[in-house]
Protein backbone atom coordinates (compact mmCIF):
# COMPACT_ATOMS: atom_id res chain seq x y z
CA UNK A 1 0.00 0.00 0.00
CA UNK A 2 1.56 3.28 -1.06
CA UNK A 3 0.29 6.62 1.60
CA UNK A 4 1.65 10.33 1.84
CA UNK A 5 3.58 11.59 4.67
CA UNK A 6 0.80 14.05 5.12
CA UNK A 7 -2.01 11.12 5.55
CA UNK A 8 0.32 9.25 7.71
CA UNK A 9 0.48 12.32 10.10
CA UNK A 10 -3.06 12.91 9.74
CA UNK A 11 -4.01 9.55 10.62
CA UNK A 12 -2.00 9.22 13.63
CA UNK A 13 -1.74 12.71 15.05
CA UNK A 14 1.68 13.29 14.26
CA UNK A 15 3.87 16.23 13.70
CA UNK A 16 5.25 16.21 10.23
CA UNK A 17 8.18 18.08 9.61
CA UNK A 18 9.10 17.05 6.05
CA UNK A 19 7.23 17.25 2.84
CA UNK A 20 3.78 16.01 3.27
CA UNK A 21 3.40 14.69 -0.54
CA UNK A 22 6.25 12.21 -0.59
CA UNK A 23 5.13 8.65 -0.71
CA UNK A 24 5.72 5.31 1.09
CA UNK A 25 5.23 2.35 0.44
CA UNK A 26 6.99 0.10 2.97
CA UNK A 27 8.95 0.32 6.67
CA UNK A 28 12.54 -0.90 7.61
CA UNK A 29 15.37 -0.01 10.21
CA UNK A 30 17.18 3.16 10.39
CA UNK A 31 20.36 1.14 8.78
CA UNK A 32 18.24 -0.20 6.37
CA UNK A 33 15.00 1.29 5.37
CA UNK A 34 15.12 2.22 1.53
CA UNK A 35 14.20 6.09 0.44
CA UNK A 36 10.35 5.26 -0.08
CA UNK A 37 9.73 3.65 3.64
CA UNK A 38 9.66 4.50 7.44
CA UNK A 39 11.72 3.64 10.34
CA UNK A 40 11.57 4.37 13.83
CA UNK A 41 13.70 5.56 16.90
CA UNK A 42 12.74 4.46 20.22
CA UNK A 43 15.50 4.03 22.00
CA UNK A 44 18.80 6.59 22.68
CA UNK A 45 21.25 3.83 21.84
CA UNK A 46 20.04 3.75 18.36
CA UNK A 47 20.47 7.27 18.12
CA UNK A 48 24.14 6.93 16.07
CA UNK A 49 21.98 5.57 13.13
CA UNK A 50 20.03 8.10 13.36
CA UNK A 51 22.69 10.65 11.19
CA UNK A 52 23.49 7.96 8.25
CA UNK A 53 19.23 6.96 7.80
CA UNK A 54 18.13 6.71 3.95
CA UNK A 55 14.89 6.58 5.15
CA UNK A 56 12.03 9.10 3.85
CA UNK A 57 10.91 9.55 7.12
CA UNK A 58 11.71 8.77 11.05
CA UNK A 59 9.31 8.05 13.97
CA UNK A 60 10.98 9.69 17.19
CA UNK A 61 10.18 11.48 19.94
CA UNK A 62 10.21 15.94 19.85
CA UNK A 63 13.63 15.83 21.51
CA UNK A 64 14.98 13.92 18.42
CA UNK A 65 14.18 15.56 15.57
CA UNK A 66 16.65 18.29 15.18
CA UNK A 67 18.92 15.50 14.92
CA UNK A 68 16.69 13.71 12.29
CA UNK A 69 18.60 14.04 8.58
CA UNK A 70 14.78 13.34 6.69
CA UNK A 71 11.31 13.98 7.07
CA UNK A 72 10.43 13.47 10.88
CA UNK A 73 6.95 12.39 12.39
CA UNK A 74 7.28 13.27 15.71
CA UNK A 75 5.45 10.96 18.16
CA UNK A 76 5.19 10.39 22.14
CA UNK A 77 5.02 6.30 21.88
CA UNK A 78 7.09 6.07 18.43
CA UNK A 79 7.14 2.52 18.87
CA UNK A 80 3.56 2.71 18.90
CA UNK A 81 3.06 4.96 15.90
CA UNK A 82 5.41 2.96 13.56
CA UNK A 83 3.43 -0.37 14.46
CA UNK A 84 -0.05 1.20 12.90
CA UNK A 85 2.11 2.49 10.11
CA UNK A 86 3.64 -0.78 9.37
CA UNK A 87 0.32 -2.43 9.86
CA UNK A 88 -1.68 -0.29 7.45
CA UNK A 89 1.41 -0.43 4.64
CA UNK A 90 1.56 -4.34 5.04
CA UNK A 91 -1.70 -5.51 5.85
CA UNK A 92 -2.27 -9.10 6.96
CA UNK A 93 -3.80 -10.85 3.99
CA UNK A 94 -7.40 -10.88 3.40
CA UNK A 95 -10.08 -13.72 4.16
CA UNK A 96 -10.97 -15.82 1.47
CA UNK A 97 -14.35 -16.93 2.55
CA UNK A 98 -15.52 -20.55 1.93
CA UNK A 99 -13.91 -24.25 3.08
CA UNK A 100 -11.67 -26.05 1.03
CA UNK A 101 -12.65 -29.53 -0.29
CA UNK A 102 -10.09 -31.02 1.63
CA UNK A 103 -11.38 -29.91 4.91
CA UNK A 104 -12.90 -31.90 7.30
CA UNK A 105 -16.19 -30.28 9.08
CA UNK A 106 -18.58 -31.80 11.41
CA UNK A 107 -22.58 -32.12 10.08
CA UNK A 108 -23.31 -30.17 13.61
CA UNK A 109 -20.30 -27.46 13.46
CA UNK A 110 -21.52 -23.96 12.95
CA UNK A 111 -18.83 -22.47 10.40
CA UNK A 112 -19.85 -18.79 9.53
CA UNK A 113 -20.16 -17.87 5.90
CA UNK A 114 -17.32 -15.21 6.47
CA UNK A 115 -14.90 -17.14 7.90
CA UNK A 116 -12.53 -19.02 5.57
CA UNK A 117 -11.19 -22.47 6.64
CA UNK A 118 -7.82 -23.85 4.71
CA UNK A 119 -6.76 -27.18 3.25
CA UNK A 120 -6.65 -30.29 5.62
CA UNK A 121 -8.07 -28.32 8.62
CA UNK A 122 -10.73 -30.84 11.04
CA UNK A 123 -13.47 -29.20 12.45
CA UNK A 124 -15.11 -31.21 14.78
CA UNK A 125 -19.05 -31.62 16.53
CA UNK A 126 -20.72 -28.56 17.42
CA UNK A 127 -18.05 -26.68 17.27
CA UNK A 128 -18.53 -22.55 16.17
CA UNK A 129 -16.30 -20.72 14.00
CA UNK A 130 -17.17 -17.09 13.83
CA UNK A 131 -17.44 -14.72 11.38
CA UNK A 132 -14.51 -13.26 9.49
CA UNK A 133 -12.06 -15.83 10.99
CA UNK A 134 -9.04 -17.81 9.42
CA UNK A 135 -8.28 -21.32 9.79
CA UNK A 136 -5.46 -22.03 8.83
CA UNK A 137 -4.04 -24.89 6.73
CA UNK A 138 -3.73 -28.32 8.85
CA UNK A 139 -5.33 -27.01 12.50
CA UNK A 140 -7.71 -29.45 14.29
CA UNK A 141 -10.99 -27.78 16.47
CA UNK A 142 -11.96 -30.49 18.61
CA UNK A 143 -15.61 -30.51 19.81
CA UNK A 144 -17.71 -27.50 21.76
CA UNK A 145 -14.76 -25.42 20.45
CA UNK A 146 -15.49 -21.67 20.29
CA UNK A 147 -13.82 -19.01 17.81
CA UNK A 148 -14.70 -15.81 17.84
CA UNK A 149 -15.35 -12.95 15.06
CA UNK A 150 -11.83 -12.46 13.09
CA UNK A 151 -9.84 -14.72 14.76
CA UNK A 152 -6.78 -15.95 13.23
CA UNK A 153 -5.13 -19.61 13.72
CA UNK A 154 -2.52 -18.97 11.37
CA UNK A 155 -1.35 -22.95 10.33
CA UNK A 156 -1.30 -26.57 12.10
CA UNK A 157 -2.74 -25.29 15.29
CA UNK A 158 -4.58 -27.02 17.70
CA UNK A 159 -7.41 -26.64 19.91
CA UNK A 160 -8.46 -29.22 22.52
CA UNK A 161 -12.38 -29.93 23.36
CA UNK A 162 -14.01 -26.64 24.77
CA UNK A 163 -11.86 -24.48 23.93
CA UNK A 164 -13.03 -20.63 23.78
CA UNK A 165 -10.72 -18.21 21.99
CA UNK A 166 -11.96 -14.36 21.68
CA UNK A 167 -12.15 -12.05 19.02
CA UNK A 168 -9.70 -10.48 17.15
CA UNK A 169 -7.06 -12.99 18.78
CA UNK A 170 -4.35 -14.96 16.71
CA UNK A 171 -2.14 -18.05 16.96
CA UNK A 172 0.60 -18.84 15.39
CA UNK A 173 1.87 -21.91 13.86
CA UNK A 174 1.51 -25.41 16.01
CA UNK A 175 0.23 -23.77 18.94
CA UNK A 176 -1.69 -26.31 21.61
CA UNK A 177 -4.08 -24.87 23.75
CA UNK A 178 -6.28 -27.23 25.64
CA UNK A 179 -3.93 -30.33 26.25
CA UNK A 180 -4.07 -32.51 29.48
CA UNK A 181 -2.54 -30.95 32.51
CA UNK A 182 0.30 -32.65 34.51
CA UNK A 183 -1.78 -34.32 37.02
CA UNK A 184 -0.97 -37.21 38.17
CA UNK A 185 -1.66 -38.77 42.09
CA UNK A 186 1.10 -40.66 43.58
CA UNK A 187 -0.34 -44.47 45.19
CA UNK A 188 1.79 -47.12 46.19
CA UNK A 189 4.88 -45.90 44.34
CA UNK A 190 2.83 -45.34 40.89
CA UNK A 191 1.18 -42.84 38.99
CA UNK A 192 -2.56 -42.79 39.06
CA UNK A 193 -4.01 -40.32 36.16
CA UNK A 194 -5.91 -37.11 37.58
CA UNK A 195 -8.43 -36.27 34.97
CA UNK A 196 -8.53 -33.11 33.33
CA UNK A 197 -12.25 -31.90 33.03
CA UNK A 198 -11.66 -28.05 32.41
CA UNK A 199 -11.13 -26.36 29.25
CA UNK A 200 -9.01 -22.97 28.59
CA UNK A 201 -11.01 -19.67 28.02
CA UNK A 202 -8.81 -17.38 25.80
CA UNK A 203 -9.71 -13.55 25.80
CA UNK A 204 -10.04 -11.04 23.00
CA UNK A 205 -7.05 -9.80 21.28
CA UNK A 206 -4.67 -12.30 22.65
CA UNK A 207 -2.04 -13.24 20.41
CA UNK A 208 -0.09 -16.57 21.12
CA UNK A 209 3.25 -17.50 19.40
CA UNK A 210 4.47 -20.51 17.32
CA UNK A 211 4.56 -23.71 19.34
CA UNK A 212 3.55 -22.39 23.06
CA UNK A 213 1.00 -24.85 24.98
CA UNK A 214 -1.40 -23.71 27.18
CA UNK A 215 -2.99 -26.74 29.48
CA UNK A 216 -6.66 -27.40 30.28
CA UNK A 217 -7.57 -27.05 33.67
CA UNK A 218 -7.57 -30.07 35.81
CA UNK A 219 -11.45 -28.83 37.41
CA UNK A 220 -11.91 -25.25 36.28
CA UNK A 221 -10.65 -23.43 33.68
CA UNK A 222 -7.30 -22.21 32.58
CA UNK A 223 -7.83 -18.48 32.03
CA UNK A 224 -5.67 -16.06 29.40
CA UNK A 225 -7.73 -12.43 30.03
CA UNK A 226 -7.87 -9.96 27.28
CA UNK A 227 -4.73 -8.46 25.28
CA UNK A 228 -2.28 -11.01 26.74
CA UNK A 229 0.79 -11.71 24.57
CA UNK A 230 2.31 -14.93 24.76
CA UNK A 231 5.64 -15.66 23.12
CA UNK A 232 7.28 -18.74 21.28
CA UNK A 233 7.71 -22.28 23.62
CA UNK A 234 5.68 -21.24 26.39
CA UNK A 235 4.35 -23.55 28.86
CA UNK A 236 1.14 -22.72 30.41
CA UNK A 237 0.52 -25.33 33.63
CA UNK A 238 -3.47 -26.39 34.19
CA UNK A 239 -5.65 -24.08 36.01
CA UNK A 240 -3.05 -20.75 35.54
CA UNK A 241 -4.86 -17.15 35.15
CA UNK A 242 -3.18 -14.23 33.50
CA UNK A 243 -4.21 -10.95 33.49
CA UNK A 244 -5.27 -8.75 31.00
CA UNK A 245 -2.20 -6.90 29.01
CA UNK A 246 0.46 -9.34 30.28
CA UNK A 247 3.42 -9.88 28.15
CA UNK A 248 5.37 -13.02 28.45
CA UNK A 249 9.00 -13.85 26.65
CA UNK A 250 9.34 -17.25 24.94
CA UNK A 251 10.65 -20.33 27.19
CA UNK A 252 8.96 -19.19 30.01
CA UNK A 253 7.35 -22.08 31.94
CA UNK A 254 4.81 -21.27 34.54
CA UNK A 255 3.44 -24.16 36.83
CA UNK A 256 -0.25 -24.83 37.61
CA UNK A 257 -2.58 -22.95 39.64
CA UNK A 258 -0.70 -19.45 39.19
CA UNK A 259 -2.42 -16.36 39.06
CA UNK A 260 -0.36 -13.67 37.34
CA UNK A 261 -1.99 -10.24 37.32
CA UNK A 262 -2.37 -7.15 34.71
CA UNK A 263 -0.10 -5.67 33.25
CA UNK A 264 2.86 -7.52 34.06
CA UNK A 265 6.07 -8.39 31.58
CA UNK A 266 7.66 -11.21 31.90
CA UNK A 267 11.15 -11.68 29.98
CA UNK A 268 12.74 -15.27 28.43
CA UNK A 269 13.40 -18.17 30.14
CA UNK A 270 11.83 -17.66 33.31
CA UNK A 271 10.97 -20.51 35.61
CA UNK A 272 7.50 -19.61 37.89
CA UNK A 273 6.54 -21.91 40.27
CA UNK A 274 3.12 -23.53 41.17
CA UNK A 275 -0.13 -21.99 43.15
CA UNK A 276 1.69 -18.72 43.62
CA UNK A 277 0.41 -15.17 43.52
CA UNK A 278 1.54 -12.32 41.24
CA UNK A 279 0.44 -9.01 41.70
CA UNK A 280 -0.82 -6.41 38.78
CA UNK A 281 2.51 -4.36 37.23
CA UNK A 282 5.42 -6.82 37.99
CA UNK A 283 8.00 -6.92 36.05
CA UNK A 284 10.23 -10.18 35.97
CA UNK A 285 13.84 -9.85 34.13
CA UNK A 286 14.71 -12.98 32.00
CA UNK A 287 16.00 -16.14 33.55
CA UNK A 288 14.47 -15.70 36.86
CA UNK A 289 12.93 -18.41 39.12
CA UNK A 290 9.94 -17.41 41.30
CA UNK A 291 9.60 -19.79 44.04
CA UNK A 292 7.61 -17.46 46.13
CA UNK A 293 4.30 -14.82 45.40
CA UNK A 294 4.96 -11.14 44.74
CA UNK A 295 2.63 -9.33 46.59
CA UNK A 296 3.31 -5.54 45.11
CA UNK A 297 4.29 -4.26 41.47
CA UNK A 298 8.20 -3.55 40.79
CA UNK A 299 11.01 -5.04 38.83
CA UNK A 300 12.53 -8.95 40.04
CA UNK A 301 15.40 -10.95 38.95
CA UNK A 302 16.63 -13.72 40.35
CA UNK A 303 19.32 -14.71 37.53
CA UNK A 304 23.08 -14.38 37.92
CA UNK A 305 24.39 -12.66 34.48
CA UNK A 306 27.42 -14.20 32.91
CA UNK A 307 31.29 -13.51 33.86
CA UNK A 308 34.05 -15.16 32.43
CA UNK A 309 34.57 -18.50 33.11
CA UNK A 310 37.38 -18.46 35.95
CA UNK A 311 35.37 -15.89 37.82
CA UNK A 312 32.22 -17.75 38.01
CA UNK A 313 33.44 -20.78 39.18
CA UNK A 314 35.24 -18.63 42.22
CA UNK A 315 31.68 -17.18 42.99
CA UNK A 316 30.47 -20.13 42.54
CA UNK A 317 32.66 -21.57 44.90
CA UNK A 318 31.96 -18.85 47.68
CA UNK A 319 28.30 -19.39 47.44
CA UNK A 320 28.64 -23.00 48.33
CA UNK A 321 30.60 -21.70 51.06
CA UNK A 322 28.66 -19.41 52.83
CA UNK A 323 26.58 -21.97 53.71
CA UNK A 324 29.14 -23.94 55.73
CA UNK A 325 30.84 -21.00 57.42
CA UNK A 326 29.94 -19.53 60.26
CA UNK A 327 28.85 -16.09 61.30
CA UNK A 328 32.89 -14.97 62.33
CA UNK A 329 34.09 -16.35 59.03
CA UNK A 330 31.68 -14.48 56.80
CA UNK A 331 32.24 -11.75 58.80
CA UNK A 332 35.80 -11.53 58.24
CA UNK A 333 35.87 -12.09 54.73
CA UNK A 334 33.74 -9.51 54.02
CA UNK A 335 36.04 -6.94 55.81
CA UNK A 336 38.18 -8.17 53.34
CA UNK A 337 36.33 -7.69 50.23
Amino acid sequence: MTVTLGELAVRFGCELRGDPQREIDGVGTLADAHPRAVAFLAESRHRPALSQTRAAAVVLEARFAAECPVASLISANPRATYARIATLIHPPLPVVPGIHASAVVAPDAQVDASAQVGALAVIGPRTRVGAGAFIGPHCVLGSDVQVAAQVRLVARVTLCDGVTVGARSILHPGAVVGSDGFGFAPERGAWLKVPQVGSVRIGADVEIGANTTIDRGAIGDTLIEDGVKLDNLIQIGHNVRLGAHTAIAGCTGISGSTVIGARCQIGGACAIGGHLLISDDVIITGFSMISHSIPKPGVYSSGIPFEEARTWRRMVARFKRLGREGPQQQGRENQVD
